[in-house]
């Protein structure tokens, strides 16, 4: 059975307090619909200082996705991690893998836009360093024993619940985050379908005498909705799927990969393109794609179609795909 993913990044452009509350709050609701339904994961991500209000928070959105659910895991992909302090990191997701009783995964990537490392006073040109430090510094810290850190003896408590430690991948395209995966043993995440930096991660666990595995995108990942009429959610919410789709492209440089990366200008040219894709229930079941990513909120999407898009999927779309 395909895998079954529910994105939430809580973009709303132009938002007040009130209206983007709502929209946390409608985003737990359907988490846990989700849930009570089968869907496998909520996949989030981090972002910070847009004005469209791109999540900035993913670790305490997904402690409250966990207060809200029993059994569906949380992505956060990815955390950017040379932003954050590598012993509060290793309390933070210790923590919420306690909570969850093993369900969160973290991918860590180095992000891609200098001004979010401005916001913070972060070296840019420190990150690949940074991120070196925060990985190995999380997997001793959750070891609960001692070790060495910037010069002083430290240890973190609690230990997290998952044994050796909660589920860590390093994201990236880019043959340093291969690298850098491959030499602390931990699993690869590249950011699309990149058969060839697959394979260099593969060498390098060889060479590193390591052991790894990747979790590569497929070559088609579409960000899904699910409506009766396409035609007419288009004519109605393509500029939602439009606006995420610019505002995401204005952040990719010429060498950075992503499988949700789009060039569109218009809607049109958006549906054409197939990135993001509104199907009706039947043309989702026999699309044939291994992992199916509901994106109901996209781009400020009106929360009752988003509710509708996610019943669509969860009482029409799962139940009729084979086991």
């Amino acid at each position: 059975m395909p895998v079954s993913v529910v994105r939430f990044n809580l973009v709303e452009p132009g938002a007040s307090p009130a209206t983007l509350g709502a929209r946390y709050r409608a985003a737990l609701d359907m988490a846990a619909y989700a849930d009570e339904h089968g869907v496998t994961t909520v996949q989030t991500e981090e972002h910070h200082g847009v004005d469209n209000n791109w999540l900035p928070s993913p670790f305490a959105f997904a402690g409250a996705v966990f207060g809200a659910t029993r059994s569906i895991a949380v992505t956060v992909s990815a955390v950017i991690g040379p932003l954050h302090d590598p012993l509060r990191l290793a309390e933070e997701i210790a923590v919420l893998d306690l909570l969850s009783g093993g369900r969160l995964v973290t991918v860590a990537g180095i992000g891609y836009r200098p001004e979010e490392y401005a916001l913070f006073d972060v070296d840019w040109k420190r990150r690949g360093r940074l991120q070196d430090e925060l990985l190995e510094t999380l997997l001793k810290a959750w070891t609960g024993e001692e070790f060495e850190y910037r010069g002083r003896t430290v240890r973190v408590t609690p230990r997290p619940f998952t044994d050796p430690h909660p589920l860590l991948l390093v994201g990236g395209s880019s043959r340093a985050a291969a690298r850098r995966a491959a030499r602390l043993g931990l699993p690869f995440f590249p950011s699309a379908h990149l058969p060839e930096l697959e394979a260099y991660y593969k060498e390098k666990l060889t060479e590193y005498g390591t052991e790894g595995w990747t979790m590569m995108p497929t070559a088609e990942t579409p960000l899904l909705h699910i409506a009766e009429d396409p035609d007419d959610a288009w004519a109605r919410y393509g500029e939602h799927f439009l606006h995420e789709a610019r505002t995401y492209a204005s952040w990719q440089s010429g060498d950075i990969h992503s499988a949700v990366r789009s060039t569109a200008t218009t809607v049109g040219e958006l549906r054409e393109e197939g990135v993001y894709r509104i199907l009706t229930p039947q043309e989702c079941v026999t699309a044939g794609l291994d992992n199916l990513v509901l994106h109901p909120l996209a781009g400020g999407m009106p929360l009752e179609e988003g509710w509708r898009s996610l019943r669509l999927f969860t009482d029409t779309v799962l139940p009729a795909l084979p086991a």
